[in-house]
């Protein structure tokens, strides 16, 4: 009977044991959940100060502008021929492209048959090698011709094929005076004569109006999205183009433009900001969607009917080549950019118009005075106040010489409480 009591002792003992230490487990877990949370929540409550960029940034939409135009002649419907590649730099007068003649095709065919028919007669001719002008033209001939397997632009290679038939030409008609069957051959140039003069009297050229770049990038917009009078551009007006954003503008077949390529400006509509004044002249920069960033200022400010947007205009004069396949297209506005000592706004507090930070070293807390020279909604870049600024805040002497200043690697607490720290 003693040994059982015994052993129901011993039992509620150990239930006992278990219950509590259940007990404990069960707080130790709670408080490792209500630790996680209060980590998940505020991650840590000190900030270490870097070096650092704060910059204030808006993503926008934009319409590009340009001086543009348009060069078109009257037999646009015959399609074209491109004599200035896209993009070059043309003097006014220059032949920039011509438009194909009626009888075009008939009468290259013809040229390529009479300078098949001009090669087999000169082939045929014997005891003439020796002739120097014509020994001449052959080198040349030839110069041409590996010059010619090494080109990769189409305006390039037309051109030196017309030198090479130029050449085998002026062969043809000094063998025509050198040999017994001068007659036929000077008769085959003289028929290839006509229709080449044919083929040319029946082709328009267009020459550029004006000196600038060529473009075969036409969209029907140049005289509606033009610099002349920014007050006629308006965000109804522009949204009503129903333009497809990054869309690569398709080349023409019947015209092209002369654009001003040291210029062009750049539309949007932005919110109208309250921490920054956007006005006429102002400076920012544009980064495009390749990354690239472009320094522009303010050319043009509108009002919208509603008082919340502005129909910003910016003017660019750099990278204006990279945007010719466009007319609308996405861009990031910086619209400042500073670099120095960054720290979150959360670790600033401000007393008596002044702003602190408070540093803790070795679990020493210090009030650090600090002058905030920029800040966007998260971060702020600041700096030390200089003894001559501190006099003119109004400290003394023994104040300055124990002034302590932030630097580098210095760890602040987040929402800092300056009650606690005088």
């Amino acid at each position: 009977m003693k040994e059982n009591k015994k052993k129901r002792k011993i039992n509620i003992g150990l239930l006992k044991n278990k219950k509590v230490l259940m007990v404990i487990l069960f707080i130790i877990f709670m408080y490792i959940l209500y630790a996680i949370y209060l980590l998940i929540k505020d991650p840590t409550d000190v900030f270490t100060v870097e070096e650092g960029t704060v910059s204030l940034e808006e993503t926008a939409v934009g319409y590009v502008i340009r001086n543009e135009t348009v060069i078109k002649g009257q037999n646009y419907k015959n399609g074209m021929i491109q004599i200035a590649s896209e993009g070059q730099r043309v003097a006014k007068g220059e032949n920039v492209f011509r438009y194909y003649s009626k009888n075009e095709n008939s009468l290259v065919e013809k040229i390529q048959k009479l300078d098949e028919e001009i090669q087999l007669a000169l082939s045929n001719e014997t005891g003439l090698e020796s002739s120097p002008d014509i020994k001449q033209i052959e080198k040349e001939i030839d110069e041409k011709t590996e010059e010619l397997s090494n080109l990769t632009d189409i305006q390039k290679i037309e051109e030196y094929k017309k030198q090479v038939s130029k050449l085998i030409t002026k062969k043809a008609e000094m063998v025509g005076d050198l040999s017994a069957s001068g007659s036929y051959i000077k008769k085959l140039i003289k028929e290839r004569s006509e229709y080449e003069n044919e083929l040319n009297s029946g082709a328009e050229y267009i020459t550029a109006s004006e000196s600038g770049m060529i473009s075969y990038k036409v969209d029907g917009l140049e005289d509606v999205l033009t610099p002349k009078d920014f007050s006629n551009i308006t965000k109804q007006k522009l949204e009503e183009l129903n333009l497809k954003t990054g869309k690569i503008i398709a080349s023409s077949e019947e015209s092209g433009k002369i654009i001003n390529n040291f210029e062009c400006y750049i539309a949007t509509i932005i919110n109208n900001r309250q921490d920054e004044q956007i006005e006429v002249g102002k400076t920012a920069k544009l980064r495009l969607s390749d990354g690239k960033e472009i320094d522009t200022e303010v050319s043009y400010i509108s009002k919208e009917d509603n008082d919340n947007e502005l129909l910003v205009i910016f003017k660019l004069d750099q990278l204006t080549e990279d945007l010719i396949n466009y007319r609308k297209i996405s861009f990031d506005i910086i619209w400042w950019s500073y670099s120095g000592l960054k720290v979150p706004n959360q670790a600033i507090a401000e007393e008596n118009g002044k702003k602190y930070v408070i540093r803790n070293r070795a679990g020493y807390l210090n009030r650090l005075l600090i002058d905030v020279l920029k800040q966007n909604d998260k971060y702020s870049i600041v700096t030390t106040y200089t003894p001559e600024e501190l006099k003119k805040l109004g400290y003394t002497n023994s104040e300055i010489n124990s002034y302590k200043k932030i630097t580098i690697y210095d760890e602040i607490l987040l929402n800092p409480d300056l009650e606690k720290v005088k």
